[in-house]
């Protein structure tokens, strides 16, 4: 059944990267703020539409947890971000991705991080390895902080990671995950994340032989903060970033 999934993930990720990127920098593009005051565009609520439509018509049996729309509950269930960095997208700047992930019985079967304006497109099926446009990939062999390319979302945490580390920059969003993937980047610490943006890139992350915790080690919740890496340093990078 994985291979069907990872399937129709695809499918689902072509159908979303026609929609958001015809948008990305439109002279007409709406952007509204949630009542979280976070913003959101016309194309965040058109590729979760259309996503749901397809799942609907194709997968009947399916339900879906997306941002814009919220959840349908379920033991077969897609969980969907249609747009992942929609700040960078409403202000022209090109690192967001769709992500797209599967969910059978509480566990997470298949991702799709899929980035337009990159061109590059991310995947994975649990116990198959993951892929970048169709080349397989593996995480960084580095061991040495001092050898490291480390990424994190918050500057407070740059202050504690680059005295230490080779190289230490901000990527933020999806994109530092997928740099660890790729083995670019040896460990990134995120912000405290909603299911949708975590759930495709860390299992993208850990089928490319990385590690995928929450600031304290412990498994992946929502709204706790996230490190992956490649895992000869995630305890290390852990000890640091918790003041040890």
């Amino acid at each position: 059944m994985a291979g069907a999934d990872l399937s129709f993930a695809l499918e689902l990720a072509e159908l979303a990267d026609s929609l958001s990127l015809p948008r990305f920098r439109a002279l007409d593009l709406q952007v509204d703020a949630k009542s979280d005051l976070s913003p959101v565009t016309d194309a965040d609520r058109a590729v979760e539409r259309a996503l749901r439509e397809k799942i609907a018509a194709e997968r009947p049996g399916d339900t879906v947890l997306g941002e814009e729309e919220g959840d349908g509950g379920g033991d077969v269930r897609w969980i969907l971000d249609p747009i992942d960095g929609t700040r960078n997208f409403a202000r022209g700047i090109p690192v967001w991705a769709t992500l797209i992930a599967l969910e059978r019985d509480g566990e997470i079967v298949c991702g799709v991080v899929s980035a337009p304006p990159l061109g590059r497109r991310w995947w994975a099926a649990r116990g198959e390895g993951a892929f970048v446009d169709g080349a397989r990939m593996h995480v960084s062999s580095v061991a040495s902080l001092d050898q490291a390319v480390l990424s994190a979302t918050y500057a407070s945490d740059l202050e504690v990671l680059e005295p230490r580390a080779w190289h230490a920059r901000g990527f933020g969003d999806f994109w530092q995950h997928m740099l660890v993937a790729e083995g670019s980047v040896d460990a990134a610490l995120d912000a405290e994340l909603a299911l949708w943006d975590y759930v495709a890139p860390s299992l993208i992350v850990e089928e490319a032989g990385g590690r995928v915790t929450t600031l304290d080690g412990g498994p992946l919740e929502p709204y706790k903060r996230i490190v992956s890496s490649n895992g000869l340093l995630h305890d290390e990078v852990l000890e640091l970033l918790n003041g040890g």
